[in-house]
């Protein structure tokens, strides 16, 4: 089917193809054409590719095409492949006529076919058994599944044996694995395969005979935009011919409504109820030794493209877990679907038993990667949470010392020894008051700790909070005593602290924060910050804030066949390169470039585009919104002016996007002091983007309801519509679509440049120009690598803003960017590429103007 061991023929090439035939429609256009030429080489060749495609070119489609025919070509050589090294095999090692050979070769021919055949018959039972279920809905009245769950309540904890607390894996102290330590590898492996012959027969086969099959891990931020992956994928001709799995959080997929219900942490919630005994254990989770339902449900899963909600539906339908159905489903799944965060975290990756070893990955919207990296691999820990931790370890070693093995006492002493360094640290640092932040190296604030800690390996420590799974068992203990001890008192109290399962372990931040200081000091920073409390001294929080994303990225790329990233806007590229995959560089390959870059223009002719920079505004006044400046009362009454002037233009729906929420508050206070916000309304309905993620919905139907229910190119001959001012960066500047007569303009007004305040953002400027020095340096006269990040950063969102207009080909829009920063040639150098050299830099505003008009007077109806 298809595995990763049938792979005999590495050495042959694949010839990239003409034309794709999957692809839904006749004739792709030309660039579509080439975007899945360039993915179907680069993931044959092994390459990092970095795809810029705009939105409204069939990106998403043409990624799918190029890499789901690649496999369907590399399936197809490897299975060829293994025939020709059997029959090359037996040429070499056998005596045999000629018709001997042939009739070997065709016997293996049918057993691969085989596997394939009972696949596509297994999920086309789950396709029938699916449809008669949809015809038999309509006439059935289901009723609620009574489970033992239901019928037997957790009762007290009182009673709870607690060997369930002891630590596990080669620390564990019980019969079943203690024991084991003490054995040779030849007497473990044989109690190991005892333990195989109590099982039931099926999940023996199971664990050893699944087969596991070259993939493609498609990966995008959420997933709305992974639901629209699929849809795409309906379209194409692949449809049900690929195994597809979507992966989501418990979060998405639990179906256990009491445990959702309950609050708190979900994914703590139901370990802790897998952990139950028989009769308390989830009703969706199949008994021990009853694979069936899970199988079944993940031939469901498999048999037809779903999205998240769709598999939670279909949990639901069959009474049997998706979290864990989906899960089930990725050995034999072609194509996997995930967010980021599963996707770039090792942890939650070896959760879900994913191994890129060998795999594509295609990580979409991937504009955001680096501060995704930084983002999920950036820790905090407070001062309440440390205590809280040094409480729990100290209760739980001194209930179960006399129990645990020496090795156990050991490493559980040290952990007391660096969490108390840690609480004292804080406590003196609390002391100071203030709230003054710092920043340390990872080495220095070890060294803050004092010489036990100092001398401490933070990797054996790592190791046995990883395997050990402490950090529940000791949560686990303390919750249980807390219980006890609330049982005595009222029930009130009982309910209060019952509540406690289900939250997150205290340990389990300090484990990350101890993990982080295993990586590599020059990786990252320690950032200490006072945060005012309720008591007289703040509390104190330190913070790991990693700095090189490219390590952590780096285990993706090794592992994987080829990496594909790609965006709509992916300028400025010279981040990715520099920081994510420097070692990828040229420069720095032995053996031929892996990296690769792919930039394609819009669908959209040149003539559906007027891109402007405003240097002044009517006045003659310079527009130019320095942080400094973004105060002024003169600037911004012209700025009002200037917008006066463009929706006498513009027809229907007009978006200003603003640097911040503070620059926006501003602007409406001045203007409803000089009456320019009731000049604006009698041309146009105005909407300002709320700083409340619940009321956005709201503005955006009343926005589309001014503009004319989405608009129609009949609409750009009135003078009315709507101007909705948005802020970069927030809410409305990624994800969002502003089709055809919802933004026949886009305006920008300022570059949102990041506050250089911020201890953070200095010190990770201060780590690329480092990092710039050690590989050679820039050449004189450039600006060094921090402030290049400072301004890249400010340009990755400006053309994140940019991209929410002009989605289709024949979408037509035009682009206004206000401030006199925009001229200069190194900005405008960081612009979209399908933008490209067709920016018109105005000197004067009565040029804005002529330009504008000619612009949209072409668009009018003949």
């Amino acid at each position: 089917m298809g595995t990763q061991e049938m792979d005999q023929d590495e050495f042959v090439s694949l010839s990239t193809p003409l034309s794709f035939p999957a692809f839904p429609y006749d004739l792709p256009y030309a660039i579509q054409l080439d975007l899945m030429k360039h993915i179907y080489d680069a993931i044959e060749a092994r390459k990092v590719t970095i795809v810029e495609s705009p939105t409204g070119t069939g990106k998403t489609l043409s990624l799918l095409c190029g890499s789901m025919s690649w496999l369907k070509d590399e399936q197809d050589k490897a299975r060829k492949g293994q025939l020709d090294a059997l029959k090359n095999s037996l040429k070499g090692e056998s005596d045999e006529p000629e018709w001997v050979l042939q009739q070997s070769l065709e016997l293996r021919r049918k057993e691969l076919g085989a596997i394939e055949e009972e696949l596509a018959e297994r999920l086309e039972r789950a396709r029938k058994r699916e449809e008669s279920a949809r015809r038999m809905e309509n006439g059935r009245v289901r009723k609620k599944q009574k489970t033992s769950h239901e019928a037997e309540k957790s009762s007290s904890l009182a009673g709870e044996d607690d060997d369930v607390f002891l630590p596990e894996g080669a620390f564990g102290d019980s019969q079943n694995e203690a024991d084991y330590s003490h054995f040779s590898p030849d007497v473990i492996a044989l109690l190991k395969q005892l333990d195989n012959q109590n099982k039931p027969v099926a999940m023996v086969e199971q664990e050893e005979k699944e087969p596991v099959c070259t993939k493609i891990y498609y990966a995008s931020r959420t997933h709305t935009q992974l639901s629209q992956t699929i849809s795409e994928l309906r379209r194409t001709k692949f449809d049900e011919s690929i195994r597809t799995v979507s992966l989501g959080s418990r979060k998405n997929l639990c179906i256990n409504e009491e445990l959702r219900q309950k609050g708190g942490d979900l994914d703590e919630a139901c370990r802790e109820l897998m952990a139950e005994k028989k009769g308390k254990r989830c009703p969706y989770m199949p008994p021990a030794g009853d694979e069936s339902r899970m199988l079944d449900l993940r031939d469901h899963i498999l048999a037809t493209p779903r999205d998240i909600e769709d598999i939670f539906v279909l949990g639901k339908d069959t009474s049997t877990c998706p979290y864990y159905g989906s899960r089930k489903a990725i050995p034999q799944a072609e194509l996997v679907t995930l967010p980021y965060n599963l996707l770039l975290q090792k942890n939650s990756r070896e959760a879900l038993g994913i191994d890129l070893t060998n795999h594509v990955v295609i990580i979409d919207e991937a504009h955001n990667l680096i501060d995704t990296i930084l983002s999920v691999h950036s820790l905090p820990l407070n001062h309440t949470t440390i205590r809280a931790s040094l409480s729990q370890v100290s209760t739980y070693l001194s209930r179960f010392r006399n129990r645990l093995n020496p090795q156990n006492v050991l490493h559980l002493r040290r952990l007391v020894i660096i969490l108390s360094a840690i609480d004292k640290y804080c406590e003196s640092q609390g002391a100071k008051g203030g709230n003054a932040e710092m920043m340390l190296g990872v080495a220095e604030f070890v060294e803050s700790l004092g010489p036990k800690v100092k001398d401490i390996n933070f990797l054996e420590v790592d190791r046995y909070l990883r395997e050990s799974k402490i950090a529940r068992k000791i949560s686990g203990y303390c919750d249980k005593v807390a219980e006890e001890a609330a049982a005595k008192e009222s029930t009130g109290t009982k309910a209060n602290n019952s509540k406690k399962r289900g939250v997150t372990p205290p340990l389990h931040a300090v484990e990350s924060f101890l993990i982080a200081l295993t990586h590599p000091s020059e990786d990252g920073r320690i950032f200490v910050s006072n945060i005012p409390s309720a008591s007289p001294t703040p509390t104190v929080q330190l913070k790991y804030q990693l700095l090189n994303p490219s390590n952590h990225f780096e285990e993706v790329v090794s592992q994987a066949r080829s990496v594909v990233l790609a965006g709509g806007t992916m300028e400025p590229i010279s981040d990715l390169h520099n920081q994510l995959l420097n070692y990828l560089l040229p420069s720095n390959q032995q053996e031929g470039a892996r990296l690769s870059n792919f930039s394609c223009g819009h669908i959209i002719p040149k003539e559906n585009l007027m891109a402007l920079v405003v240097e002044r505004g009517p006045k003659g006044g310079e527009m130019k919104f320095k942080f400094n400046q973004r105060g002024d009362k003169d600037l911004l009454i012209e700025l009002g002016l200037l917008l006066m002037n463009l929706v006498n233009i513009v027809p229907a729906g007009m978006v200003v996007f603003v640097p911040s929420y503070s620059f926006l508050n501003v602007v409406k206070q001045i203007w409803e002091e000089a009456g320019t916000l009731t000049k604006l309304g009698l041309k146009k309905k105005i909407l300002f983007e709320p700083q409340e993620s619940s009321e956005v919905e709201n503005v955006l139907r009343d926005y589309a309801s001014a503009v004319g229910s989405g608009g129609s190119s009949e609409q750009v001959t009135k003078t009315s519509g709507a101007l909705l001012f948005a802020v970069v960066g927030a809410k409305l500047s990624e994800g969002l679509n502003f089709t055809d007569d919802l933004a026949r303009a886009v305006v920008i007004v300022g570059l949102p440049f990041a506050n250089l305040g911020s201890v953070e953002l200095k010190e990770r400027m201060k780590y690329v120009t480092e990092l710039e020095k050690k590989s050679g340096g820039s050449s004189t006269g450039t600006k060094d690598a921090g402030m290049e990040l400072y301004e890249n950063l400010c340009m990755k969102a400006v053309n994140q803003s940019i991209g929410r207009a002009i989605r289709h080909k024949g979408d037509w829009a035009s682009l206004i960017l206000v401030d006199s920063r925009y001229s200069s040639r190194r900005i405008r150098d960081k612009l979209p590429k399908w933008i490209g050299k067709d920016v018109v830099v105005t000197e004067k505003f009565g040029q804005v103007i002529k330009e504008l008009a000619g612009f949209y007077r072409s668009k009018k109806p003949q």
